[in-house]
Order: structure tokens, then sequence, then C-alpha cells
């Protein structure tokens, strides 16, 4: 089984002054379920090499079991320091992708003519396409047959519940939530900051952090089925 994670290369959170990136949470649990897993994992990111890591997600509340293996981990790390180009990805050489969060994906994925491209071409092909948390985001222009992906399909991301309480409401270009509506998706969450994970077809979303390692694994049965 070959899955394909796509990490953001946007580290600047609006006009802040601050830093964000790919939330470290998001990528450690689908990474570590899926190599549990012994699926064969390629990291991609618009740019290639070490995407940039908010620094809200190292703080040490944020801290998980899967976070700590990372920073155990040296091969893990040495794997995320040299992701591939987007560019040079093709969705014919993967059962799927997966895309992590972080705030970094609405500000470059969201408008990534290869990323883009690329989801179209994973669902063309029947294959699962997997987001959790802002990740969804890459899911803003994407078409298929001149009509939304979420046109009518249960979705879910970060709330603006989440949004508000992170103080970003006004920093962020867009807010999701509101965006997955627009594009005709039936936005559904759960309670803020627990996991929830829904499925539509093809379409797996998680809403938030806690819902990273779930995605993953729903993403690994749908794969199998």
């Amino acid at each position: 089984m070959n899955i394909l994670m796509v990490l953001t290369s946007h580290d600047k959170l609006g006009d802040t002054g601050k830093k964000t990136g790919f939330w470290l949470e998001e990528f450690a649990a689908p990474y570590y379920a899926f190599l549990d897993a012994g699926v064969n994992i390629t990291l991609a990111s618009p740019a290639g090499g070490q995407p940039p890591l908010d620094p809200s997600s190292d703080t040490p509340d944020a801290q998980t079991k899967d976070t700590k293996r990372f920073k155990e981990d040296s091969e893990a790390q040495e794997h995320l320091a040299t992701t591939k180009k987007l560019a040079d990805m093709k969705a014919e050489d993967f059962d799927s992708v997966f895309y992590p969060g972080g705030h970094g994906p609405m500000w470059d994925l969201a408008v990534d003519k290869n990323s883009i491209e690329l989801i179209e071409t994973f669902i063309k092909q029947d294959k699962p396409v997997a987001f959790v948390c802002h990740s969804p985001a890459a899911l803003k222009n994407v078409k298929i047959d001149g009509e939304y992906l979420v046109k009518g399909k249960t979705v879910t991301g970060f709330s603006n519940t989440e949004e508000e309480a992170v103080q970003l409401t006004d920093v962020v270009p867009f807010l999701l939530e509101d965006v997955l509506k627009a594009n005709g998706g039936n936005y559904e969450k759960g309670t803020d900051w627990e996991s929830f994970v829904v499925e539509d077809g093809l379409l797996i979303t998680g809403q938030n952090p806690a819902s990273s390692e779930e995605a993953a694994k729903r993403l690994i049965a749908k794969i199998q089925a």
C-alpha cells in the first residue's frame, strides 16, 4: 500500500509576524498509523524539503504519544526534512493521499494548482482522499466535472468556534467551515477539540488535531475494503 502525504510549505501567519506551517500531531499521528500498518509513505510539499512546523504545535501541552515518538525517531525526522516536490507527484503511483493540517494549507494548498489537479486525479481514479483540521482548505478549488468536489457531500474541518477559540478568525484568509458550506458541502462537526471524522464516498475529513489518527485509520480501512 502506497500513501502520499502532502504538507504545506507556507510559514507566515497572515500579517501577524508570527510563524505557522503544519501541525505536528496532524503529521505524526497519521504517519505512525500508516507506518505501523505497513504502508509505504511518500512525503511531498509545494517547495519540497523541510516543511515549516507551526511552533504552536510543538509546545509542551501539545505533545502526544505520536509527537513524542517522532522526536525520538531520527529516520522519520530525516524523511520529513526531505519531502519531494508536489509538482513531481503522480496519482497513479499511489493508492491514496492524506493531507495533514495546520494553518499553512489555507494559504498555499488552497490555491496550489498541482495540489488541486492531484486531488481531482485521485478522485477520477476512484481512489480515496483524506484531510484533517485545516487541510480541507485544499478542497476549496477542487472540482469534478465543473462542480465542487464537496458539493452534496458530508464534510468536516476546523470549525468556526475552534477558530474563534484560537483567536485567528480575523487572521486566516477565509473560514474553513464557511467555505465548505459555500461550496455546497454538508458541513458537520462534533464537540470542539474532540475527535470527529466523517466519510462520504471517496472523501474522508477530520475536524481537528484530535481527529488525525482516526482519519488515517479510516483511510487505511477504505483502501483495504
